[in-house]
């Protein structure tokens, strides 16, 4: 299994900008035309105001990726895009446009934020692009470094649950779907994954798009452990050897440790 190639669409970064083009209008907010008395500015024009407070004191850093949902409309009013309402948006912070880069900085984890981003820092003249200030309504979901290995990368903790085969995992993130993937169903993920000794060697977070694949299409311990998920829910996994590609050569060796958030479930 590769699962890599799995992962063939381009990311959607904020930089080309980029949600697909939406049937559904979200009216523009009353102060769409210009940032209130009550905004913050910051040195380089960024206007912003806090619409949710977050759930969470961790901030975004230039190193991490970020998991966002968002809604644009120029200051007449004009809805531009919206990312949708299922999955999420994930971007690197380094690769979004410069009102972005410096405003989810600003925010953290859970936090919902409009931004007034003048021009210099959106589109700045670019090509079919909107030009003047442009809003945003944010909404952050996520912050993950990929490259980054977590704390109990080198076995599983005392908490984890284990399978009679061996298999180890924990709920890192509670599901908001109902029902297991079963069979030969297809799903679609998220995840990164790394040696014990905290080496990533792959992630479709990096790849730019989520994965999709059959559950009889991948190896053992993801055919058995996606059928502990249900949509919605992000586990940690701990797959020995036997269940994940039992030394064949030119794949990584050991045991395996995988963060794989399941999005969906088809048929």
């Amino acid at each position: 299994m590769k699962l890599s190639i799995l992962a063939s669409a381009a990311l959607i970064l904020v930089a080309s900008v980029s949600a697909q083009p939406v049937k559904k209008i979200i009216p523009a907010p009353e102060d769409v035309a210009g940032p209130p008395a009550a905004a913050s500015t910051t040195e380089s024009g960024l206007s912003s105001r806090v619409i949710t407070p977050g759930s969470s004191e961790i901030k975004p850093t230039l190193d991490d990726m970020v998991a966002v949902r968002f809604t644009s409309w120029t200051t007449d009013g004009t809805m531009y895009q919206h990312s949708g309402e299922r999955e999420p948006v994930w971007a690197p912070v380094s690769a979004l446009i410069p009102g972005w880069r410096e405003g989810v900085q600003l925010m953290s984890l859970g936090e919902t934020r409009r931004f007034w981003i003048p021009e210099a820092l959106a589109y700045a003249g670019a090509e079919g692009r909107p030009a003047g200030t442009m809003v945003f309504d944010v909404e952050l979901l996520d912050i993950i470094n990929p490259k980054i290995a977590p704390d109990d990368v080198a076995a599983p903790p005392s908490d984890a649950e284990v399978t009679p085969s061996g298999l180890a995992s924990r709920v890192l993130r509670e599901g908001t779907g109902s029902g297991h993937p079963r069979g030969s169903q297809e799903v679609t993920v998220h995840y990164t994954g790394w040696t014990t000794d905290g080496v990533m060697f792959d992630s479709s977070y990096m790849q730019g798009a989520p994965a999709t694949f059959r559950l009889t299409g991948v190896i053992r311990g993801w055919t058995e452990g996606l059928k502990l998920m249900v949509p919605g829910e992000k586990r940690r996994f701990w797959i020995p050897s036997n269940l994940a590609y039992r030394g064949e050569r030119g794949k990584p060796q050991g045991m395996l440790v995988f963060d794989v958030e399941l999005l969906g479930v088809g048929k």
